[in-house]
């Protein structure tokens, strides 16, 4: 029944002289999500974006679901801008829905300025054909069990009732590249998650201590970067090998500041990965006063270990909204699997909540880093995910 679908943009169309630079985005990152359809075309219309599916259109909906920049999808029957074609369609579509509707309005927007009727009146016409073709339904303007939408243009009109939320933001890569420490808890994913709807190109770094840690661990992490690459067009995941620099930090550092240098020798090395890739900032899942190495104190000691911009896109929320994220870009499964990631398994009894950069430095300066850094960087292991598009 249907012919396309139709995709709307909210913010990629508000950028003044660079819209076009957003829109020649997010078209790429639509044509990427759509690789291996068969039968499908994407043309840009004025303010929107047409798929052209030329049969059933559920596996292009579900992939354009996920993709930045989108904020509706609808699939459409495309018609000549005509009174008799568009009625038809109309009450093509009244005709699938016969049975589960016992009300209806009609919702007209009519671009093509030069059509003998407005859009009131294009509401009305086709409103009383429906009318007449199905007796059994009724009008109502405030709460409709459907609407049909009308959107009329110079040479063709859409004419759909299905309206589905897209994920809003930027399209991925408007904003440039970042690096998110993705570890395997709840909260790493969903800041990657929200750094890329601003537009953000991830990719990721995890830090793995075989053998206090197993490859279950490790495992669950590249399941994790799986799902992100969904709505990221794949993903580069870094696995640094921690465990040489986990041991000293255990045997050299007094134990309530274990969280707190190791954090910052895990910048360090996120920091000279990113420099070398030309990415712009780290990305991390820190929620103000979680645990003790994201109070403010912590963050700011934390962070003074490296000079590139630092990102917490969950610094406002509580647990109960990341889990909600969580839930719904199907993260949350992964992550409550009972496999534990290095920070965890290290944790002191008594970790500083408040700690000092001076006292920290004067700890680190205790022990020479630069050779267990530099080890940690030459033997990353890189994996680059593909995005496989899952129902």
């Amino acid at each position: 029944m249907y012919d396309a679908v139709l995709v709307r943009y909210g913010e990629v169309g508000l950028k003044g002289a660079n819209k076009w630079v957003f829109e020649s985005i997010l078209l790429e990152n639509i044509r990427i999500a759509l690789q291996g359809l068969k039968n499908v075309t994407v043309v840009k219309r004025s303010g929107r974006i047409l798929v052209q599916t030329n049969g059933g259109p559920n596996e292009v909906l579900t992939r354009l679901a996920r993709v930045f920049g989108i904020v509706s999808i609808s699939p459409v029957i495309i018609v000549n801008s005509e009174m008799e074609e568009v009625m038809t369609a109309c009450s093509a579509l009244v005709g699938f829905l016969r049975g589960k509707i016992k009300t209806f309005k009609v919702e007209t927007r009519r671009a093509h300025k030069a059509f003998p009727y407005t859009s009131p009146e294009i509401s009305r016409i086709v409103g009383g054909y429906l009318l007449r073709r199905y007796p059994a339904l009724q009008v109502d303007v405030h709460a409709p069990d459907v609407t049909i939408y009308i959107e009329l243009r110079a040479g063709e009109t859409y004419v759909f009732f299905d309206v589905i939320p897209g994920p809003g933001g930027l399209p991925v890569g408007a904003s440039g590249k970042g690096l998110l420490l993705l570890s395997g808890g709840l909260d790493s994913p969903v800041a990657g998650w929200m750094a890329m709807k601003r537009g953000i190109k991830l990719s990721a770094i995890h830090f793995h201590s075989f053998p206090f840690t197993s490859e279950r661990s490790r495992q669950k992490v590249i399941d994790l970067g799986k799902v992100l690459a969904w709505y990221n067009q794949g993903i580069t995941l870094h696995v640094v090998n921690f465990t040489p620099i986990q041991e000293t930090i255990m045997a050299r550092c007094p134990e309530k500041y274990r969280v707190t240098i190791l954090r910052r020798m895990m910048f360090r090395i996120a920091e000279e990965i990113a420099a070398g890739q030309r990415i712009q900032c780290l990305i991390t899942g820190d929620s103000v006063g979680q645990v003790a190495s994201q109070t403010l104190e912590s963050m700011s000691v934390i962070g003074s270990a490296i000079r590139m911009l630092l990102l917490r896109p969950l610094a406002g929320l509580d647990k109960t909204e990341i889990v909600e994220i969580a839930k719904k870009i199907r993260t949350y499964r992964i992550s409550i699997l009972p496999y534990e990631d290095c920070c965890s398994m290290f944790v002191p009894k008594h970790p500083a909540t408040k700690p000092k950069l001076d006292i920290i430095v004067e700890a680190e300066s205790k022990v020479d880093w630069e050779p267990l850094l530099r080890e940690a960087i030459e033997t990353v292991e890189t994996l680059d995910i593909d995005a496989t598009w899952l129902p």
